[in-house]
């Protein structure tokens, strides 16, 4: 059965989104008001379809992107999403062929990392992607919290406030805060003006039955916003009459010890909530541990979240900066000859320089390994012990975490 890969032209682009929906499993609603919009957001020359007797069977689609990297800088990545294929035209080499297009192109431009959210996992490591970042989700048990219900909310040691603002006050304040997120939170990555509009109510397609949230705000004593908590309520009762209602955040961004202590205590004492759903958060969040009794809060997931793959190595590992100071030689190697060599990195604190050489090397790993590395949430010495890395000098996987591992975890609010 003959295929035809191609980047899309604007009359197919509703054929292609009815392929997505059926590839994600979910009914094509899509009005042709839902579809112009949908359409003014993307790039046609960086979405791909398949086509077999004018149907479209397989989806891919990029955007640019910048990601936070240890140390504050960003790179420019490959963001890739949409990624589907029709259940009749499985096995059949079409992701593959949308994949090496799309990475190609990619490094042809410049980009420094491609990056994407794994709906599933065995999928991406073939094509050179590595889990970069993971995700927690706690449940807050609030009557067993041990939080003071009758307690000032904020806290009146740090003179703060939290005010309910609505979507058109976030789209205001958001872009700047996450800004500043994005300054000194590594694997962060941006967001346009239409991902806030989307995220506050403005063209959200029809199929998300959009519910505006409500939206906290903290603000330090001297009036600068340090915190937003975006949150949903299911309302229940008991027959007994006792409200059990529960809060979902959804996204909260606190920059401030007290932004974060504040809102989480804020959103603990609302009258009638006795749940809380936290959203996505990193992994080593201080939530649990802000509690009377950390043991309230409890992981309903614990998942793999940001996928990296490198495409421009030297680049790449100039861009962080470094736990110590110290040399290694990496022997990377890459099925698809993008990344594939032997590299030099002198690296410190301060930042490093990354160049081919021809020294005997310390690790030889794969493509997707670094690309778990990369922003210190993974262990090279943990790798070494599955097989992963090899270690090719005694100590050299040691060495690799002290320079690659960061203080605190790497941390993606964002799916995409």
């Amino acid at each position: 059965m003959s295929s035809d890969l191609r980047h899309i032209t604007a009359s197919e682009y509703p054929e292609w989104l009815r392929a997505v929906s059926t590839g994600f499993l979910m009914p094509y609603e899509a009005t042709d008001e839902e579809i112009a919009v949908r359409l003014a957001h993307t790039d046609l020359d960086r979405t791909q379809g398949v086509f077999d007797a004018g149907r479209c069977v397989a989806t891919f689609r990029s955007f640019s992107q910048e990601l936070t990297v240890v140390g504050g800088a960003t790179v420019r990545a490959d963001a890739i999403s949409a990624v589907t294929v029709t259940a009749t035209h499985r096995r059949r080499g079409l992701l593959s062929r949308m994949m090496a297009a799309d990475l190609a192109a990619a490094k042809e431009r410049g980009d420094v990392v491609a990056s994407l959210i794994a709906a599933e996992y065995p999928i991406y490591g073939r094509y050179g992607f590595g889990p970069a970042t993971w995700t927690s989700q706690w449940e807050i048990d609030v009557p067993r919290a041990g939080l003071d219900p009758r307690g000032r909310v904020p806290s009146e040691e740090d003179g703060g406030r939290i005010d309910l603002v609505g979507g058109a006050e976030v789209r205001k304040i958001g872009p700047e805060l996450h800004a500043r997120l994005a300054a000194r939170q590594h694997g962060v990555v941006s967001r346009d003006t239409h991902w806030w509009e989307r995220h506050t109510g403005v063209d959200v397609p029809a199929h998300e039955k959009w519910t505006e949230p409500f939206y906290a705000v903290y603000r330090s004593a001297d009036g600068q916003v340090d915190g937003l908590m975006p949150y949903r309520i299911d309302s229940k009762w008991s027959e007994a009459k006792q409200p059990l209602d529960k809060a979902t955040v959804q996204g909260m961004i606190a920059l401030t010890p007290a932004a974060e202590r504040s809102l989480w205590r804020f959103v603990c004492s609302i009258d009638w909530i006795a749940t809380v759903r936290t959203g996505h958060r990193a992994t080593d969040d201080l939530l649990p541990l802000l509690l009377p009794d950390p043991r309230a809060a409890h992981i309903v997931t614990q998942a793999d979240w940001l996928w990296l793959r490198v495409l421009d190595i030297p680049r790449a590992l100039e861009a962080r900066t470094y736990g110590t100071a110290a040399s290694l030689v990496l022997d990377v190697r890459d099925g698809t000859g993008l990344t594939a060599g032997r590299f030099l990195l002198d690296a410190s604190p301060d930042g490093a320089s990354c160049t081919p050489t021809t020294r005997s090397a310390d690790l030889a790993l794969d493509v997707r390994e670094l690309g778990s590395l990369y922003l210190g949430d993974e262990s090279a010495v943990r790798l070494a012990a599955l097989g992963s890395v090899e270690e090719l000098r005694t100590g050299a996987a040691s060495s690799s975490d002290a320079l690659f591992r960061a203080d605190r975890r790497a941390w993606c609010p964002d799916v995409f």
